[in-house]
């Protein structure tokens, strides 16, 4: 429902203060006393005392003349007007019903010089069938050399960084579109597209995605508390910048921590409560430096139980999967690498690994 004027918002009220004394809404997963993020969608305790007290008092408008001023959206995008926009080259057509593999798209960027890219967004053409989009950069050495450049999940925000920080893509470089299609009953096509920002000024700092993935699932039936975990070591000093967990339909809980080499740990990232409806990424307020050999470590809990509601067969042993009835483990993690002066297109350290998705 919209929620941007007193008329759109009286007739949910009642709905409006459920969700806030539940804390289902705002959509913010992670623990308030583990780390500060600069994307907390949460509402501080005064906030939501006022929004309660106002339903509880009848959600009476109050005097017109004192609203603030509508807010104005960009048209067709979260991020401001993209520089360039790099689409499908033609529709997809989703059936009505059955299952889907995964689709790779090659989209050319014809760039004839490196690009760095400061903002992005991708936009499924149809939401109600697109389950997920990746976007990668395959800059032509290689499936070993792709890395991921931006992505589409339920809840996700376009990707930011802070002045001075980008993501490379290389000449020459071609983007690969894995989509993901969720059939719904109803015939649809799709076309989604990126929206890219280029930085205005030389990048000082590169923007690398690693990830930590448990590829070897086997949640057996029944298991409510089901516990793996997934580790990568940090070979050069980078600062820790943002954060993402993905699970799927039996996700319970994940967390992030950071094992030094002093052999100190510190919980990074804490999500009790895991929503595979809100899959965001946590940007750290400060970025946290991770020394040479810090260990990144990903623990996740699995409900395969009939407690969960979510759950679409507790009676089966679940494997590592694309669809949604099957399951993942990864967490996904941004570094900020210093960029070498001098160096135009410098080895982005680990990349993706192919088949890895959400």
């Amino acid at each position: 429902m919209s929620l941007l004027t007193y008329q759109d918002a009286r007739p949910w009220a009642k709905a409006i203060r459920t969700a806030l004394l539940a804390g289902k809404m705002p959509p913010w997963q992670a623990d308030p006393h583990v780390g500060k993020f600069s994307n907390d969608l949460s509402l501080a305790p005064g906030e939501k005392n006022t929004l309660v007290a106002w339903v509880e008092g009848g959600a009476v408008e109050g005097d017109p003349s004192d609203a603030p001023k509508p807010l104005a959206f960009p048209e067709g995008w979260r991020i401001s007007t993209p520089d360039l926009v790099l689409e499908m080259p033609k529709e997809f057509h989703v059936p009505a019903t059955g299952t889907l593999d995964y689709q790779y798209i090659p989209v050319p960027t014809h760039f004839t010089e490196d690009k760095w890219v400061e903002a992005v967004e991708v936009r499924p053409g149809d939401r109600g069938v697109v389950h997920h989009a990746i976007v990668v950069v395959d800059d032509g050495t290689g499936a070993q050399n792709q890395e991921y450049l931006a992505g589409y999940a339920p809840g996700m925000t376009p990707q930011f960084w802070k002045p001075g920080q980008a993501r490379l893509i290389k000449a020459g470089s071609t983007l690969i579109f894995q989509m993901h299609y969720a059939t719904n009953g109803k015939a649809a096509t799709d076309r989604t597209k990126i929206g890219l920002i280029f930085a205005k000024k030389p990048a000082t700092e590169q923007i690398v995605a690693m990830q930590a993935a448990a590829h070897w699932l086997s949640i057996p039936p029944g298991e409510a508390n089901y516990k793996t975990s997934a580790t990568v070591i940090v070979h050069e000093a980078s600062y820790l910048v943002g954060m993402r967990a993905h699970m799927h339909l039996r996700g319970k809980s994940f967390q992030f921590r950071a094992v030094y080499p002093t052999g100190e740990t510190e919980t990074l990232l804490d999500i009790p409560k895991y929503d595979f409806n809100w899959q965001p990424y946590y940007y750290l307020e400060t970025p946290k430096l991770l020394p040479k050999g810090t260990r990144i470590e990903a623990l996740a809990v699995f409900d395969n139980s009939a407690n969960n509601a979510f759950n679409p067969d507790p009676a089966k042993t679940v494997f590592w999967g694309p669809q949604t009835w099957d399951e993942m483990m990864i967490g996904w993690f941004d570094l900020a690498v210093p960029v070498k002066p001098g160096v135009r297109n410098q080895d982005s350290g680990p990349k993706m690994k192919p088949g890895s998705s959400f």
